[in-house]
């Protein structure tokens, strides 16, 4: 089993199926290991082939199920499942508030939540994290303050979705206070995630060398994913010194991913030091080091429409790029919108640039989603990747001309777009 999960963090699929097929029991527990790792890959299929497999699914299984057509945009899908959870008897209180919570209806997540009769420690925690993902963080912090109140005891897990909160919503003094409490009051020991959040909510508010100290006293060992979100701080606030040791030292431990290389990319590039940029993307080109590209799915009448940057495969494109025609001489004309073309980190002329940036995958579904549905109807779109500061800004003025409510669920979070705002406060 350890194997198993080994291989599956490591995202060695292969190796990961290879382990599970020869499992000469395979419990729900191995089953659900499987499962979610193809899932968090986008092989839907591989992971349903794998869950309709298990014979006696517990909560945890069919609620990665969920969870993994959730984050792949298939609803529908997941409702489905969903059904069938409730028609085995299964208890689906917490799974009912995180299904709601990641479909990006958290009034029905919180509807769930107030009439359960019985709250157990999973559906607290359901609902501090459906808040956490939609940047809610005092509403978050409330409920927190009720389970302590209702002498219900808090886990690790409780803390790495308070603290995940605390992040999205900048609340350092919060989240100090909340971090410190987790040895001092109720006795858990911060792990590697609960370190990472206060590291990510420092980088969030431009504390970068705070961050950086703050690693250096961990007790545990700092994972790369933590220097990736301090190197990912470095390329927002600009601090090129910084952000150059740390992808250093990513690369010497063999840790670097594509993600440090583009971020250091884009931190020469933001400081005009174009040579050094394209080094950098020409180290990730000869290390071998492929980019995970940008895809953003849509689902109307129940298909899943896909979409690349640039993509020109959609039967309906021609219908999908006048729209974003449209659109773009609309918000120019009336709002005052201009691209942010500093954010393209290679050194080509403007017009490129900006072409560039109105051609990612999110600006696509969405405009399929405005020629395909009626006026009113909310769009939802999932990304696999952050959501670039350009199309935030750009998706903010789509809700306000078309009246349209947008929610866009990117790597990070949720973002719901609604008469020029995002739920984010223009903070993720």
């Amino acid at each position: 089993m350890r194997l198993l999960a080994s291989y599956a963090n490591c995202a060695a699929l292969f190796d990961a199926r290879r382990v599970f097929d020869g499992l000469p029991d395979r419990d729900p527990v191995a089953s659900t290991i499987m499962v979610s790792c193809y899932a968090s890959h986008g092989l839907v299929e591989d992971a349903l082939e794998v869950f309709d497999c298990v014979i006696n699914k517990d909560t945890v299984c069919w609620t990665a199920m969920i969870d993994g057509l959730v984050k792949n945009g298939r609803m529908n899908e997941a409702l489905e499942v969903f059904r069938r959870m409730l028609g085995e008897g299964a208890f689906v209180g917490p799974a009912l508030i995180d299904m709601y919570s990641k479909c990006g209806s958290v009034e029905e997540a919180e509807t769930v939540f107030d009439t359960m009769p019985h709250k157990d420690i999973a559906s607290w925690n359901s609902m501090i994290n459906g808040y956490a993902m939609h940047g809610m963080c005092e509403r978050a912090l409330e409920v927190f303050s009720r389970m302590v109140e209702e002498g219900v005891r808090p886990n690790s897990i409780t803390f790495a979705c308070v603290l995940n909160a605390c992040s999205h919503a900048g609340k350092v003094d919060a989240g100090f206070e909340i971090f410190n409490s987790m040895e001092e009051e109720h006795g858990i020991e911060p792990r590697i995630e609960h370190h990472g959040c206060i590291v990510d909510l420092l980088g969030r508010m431009g504390r970068l060398e705070e961050a950086y100290n703050f690693m250096r006293r961990m007790r545990v060992e700092p994972d790369h994913v933590m220097w990736g979100a301090l190197l990912s701080a470095c390329k927002s606030h600009g601090n090129l010194e910084l952000g150059r040791e740390v992808a250093g030292m990513l690369v010497e431990s063999g840790k670097a991913d594509s993600g440090t290389y583009i971020l250091l990319s884009s931190i020469y590039a933001s400081s005009g030091e174009w040579e050094a940029a394209a080094r950098a993307r020409a180290d990730m080109k000869g290390n071998q080091i492929v980019k995970e590209p940008g895809c953003s799915s849509i689902e109307i009448d129940g298909e899943i429409h896909e979409f690349m940057m640039g993509d020109i495969r959609h039967p309906r494109r021609e219908e999908v790029y006048k729209k974003l025609e449209e659109l773009n001489e609309v918000l120019k004309a009336e709002e005052g919108y201009v691209a942010k073309v500093e954010l393209v980190a290679q050194d080509i002329e403007e017009g490129a640039k900006e072409r560039a940036l109105g051609m990612h995958s999110e600006r696509l579904a969405i405009c399929l989603g405005l020629v395909s549905t009626a006026a009113g109807t909310t769009i939802r779109v999932v990304k696999n990747l952050r959501v670039c500061g350009d199309c935030h800004s750009m998706i903010k003025l789509v809700s306000k001309v078309t009246g349209r409510r947008i929610v866009v669920r990117d790597r990070k979070r949720f973002h719901c777009f609604e008469g020029g705002l995002c739920s984010c406060g223009d903070f993720w």
